[in-house]
């Protein structure tokens, strides 16, 4: 069954385009007759359905050619799906524990077929509304962080190698650009997508839009984002990106994916991570207080920068002598020269990941798109005034984040800004 332009498939039409595709069809070992299908795309995108028989299972997920969450008075490319699929290969072949397998690929229908994540598998940040402890995630995100970052960098790829691959996720132009606009632009103006907790944070909200250092900060991060060629990085590396259990850590929908700074992914991850600290007061009950969770995250926080430095720089010392043009062997040919270069590198990123994170933060109180953290909590007074202390948090980190030398001091100044 071969389609010659695009059209969204239902649960019907799904199935028997599985019947028609070997490498789909296949993973049910061709016992196609009892397969349920449900739709369970929950996001802003996409169509995501879950399909499962007697002898196997997968997911399909199909991008639309508009934002769904708005619907078709916002376009939105449907390549995206392309550029989603060689993101989860090469980061997969990098990280292979922590990247679900893709078993197809359909340019036209814009559809990709990857391994299903059983159950217990669920979203991070649902687990973390929930108040669930995953003494793994640390140990795991940071592995498919430095992975992923390191091996698709000039650290470890010719300047030949990189241009190519850099060429190519170029044409992810629109996917950059929106991020552009809900996380570097919308917030800091008026804006017909931005709301917030109102009335409560109207005055916070316009204290955003009339801070002139906080402008010029963010300015400077978003020149970085357009501007600076990294690695491939994930794009959207937020806590509803990521699916766990107590073993099992799996980055899921790259499709903002393209070169760029580093510390992007990181930030995102970490400042999803310090929201879901301040929503925690908010989820606190007569039963359980969070204040245990809540150290569990800011130790989570802490470990997932420590092991991340600690797996990058070993990557880097792995293959100092390898293909990567960065920093040619021949010229930083002895220790303290390296460990000159290598502290002046990850100190340039822990600042990126500091601003970064903070501009997702901010974007996620008064911009387009919330997150459930915050949102699941019913009680407007009481969002309002974890979402405040977060948006507080997050314009300092933004307007002073050279001035922090280590993860510990922003455990720090997270708990300062609790109390």
């Amino acid at each position: 069954m071969a389609f010659s332009e695009f059209r969204p498939l239902d649960e019907k039409s799904l199935l028997e385009y599985i019947k028609f595709v070997p490498s789909l069809s296949s993973k049910f070992g061709d016992k196609l007759d009892d397969l349920t299908v449900k739709e369970v795309g929950d996001g802003n995108l996409n169509f995501v359905y879950i399909v499962v028989g007697s002898s196997g299972s997968l997911v399909i997920k199909q991008a639309l050619p508009y934002i769904r969450c708005i619907g078709e008075s916002w376009p939105m490319t449907k390549e995206r799906a392309y550029f989603e699929s060689v993101a989860l290969r090469e980061h997969g072949h990098w990280s292979p524990d922590h990247v679900p397998e893709v078993y197809h690929f359909d340019r036209t229908l814009s559809l990709i077929g990857m391994r299903y994540l059983e159950p217990p598998h669920i979203i991070l940040r649902k687990g973390l509304i929930a108040g669930v402890e995953y003494p793994l995630l640390a140990e795991h995100i940071s592995d498919y962080m430095s992975k992923t970052l390191f091996y698709t960098s000039l650290l470890f790829r010719s300047t030949t190698e990189h241009k190519h691959a850099v060429a190519e996720f170029c044409a992810n132009v629109e996917m950059c650009r929106l991020t552009e606009q809900v996380v570097f632009s919308d917030p800091y103006k008026v804006s017909q997508f931005n709301h917030w907790t109102s009335p409560y944070l109207d005055n916070d909200a316009e204290a955003v839009r009339n801070d002139n250092a906080l402008k010029a900060e963010v300015a400077e991060m978003k020149s970085k984002f357009c501007e600076r060629s990294q690695a491939l990085i994930h794009g959207d590396l937020h806590t509803g990106s990521v699916m766990v259990t107590h073993e099992s850590t799996q980055v899921i929908d790259p499709e903002f994916a393209f070169y760029g700074p580093m510390g992007f992914d990181v930030g995102a991850f970490i400042g999803n991570l310090i929201l879901a600290y301040f929503a925690q007061d908010g989820h606190a009950d007569g039963v359980n207080d969070r204040k245990k969770y809540k150290e569990w995250i800011l130790k989570t926080i802490e470990d997932t920068w420590n092991l991340f430095q600690k797996k990058f720089t070993a990557l880097w010392n792995e293959h100092k002598d390898g293909s990567g043009e960065a920093y040619l062997p021949a010229i930083y040919n002895n220790p303290e020269l390296l460990h000159l270069v290598q502290k002046k590198y990850i100190e340039d990123l822990f600042h990126d990941t500091l601003g970064f994170g903070a501009a997702k933060m901010i974007r996620r109180i008064v911009g387009v798109a919330h997150v459930a953290d915050f949102e699941s909590i019913s009680d407007d007074s009481k969002r309002a005034q974890c979402e405040r202390r977060a948006l507080e948090l997050a314009k300092l980190l933004l307007k002073e984040r050279r001035k922090f030398q280590g993860i510990a001091e922003i455990v720090s100044t997270i708990r300062q800004v609790q109390e």
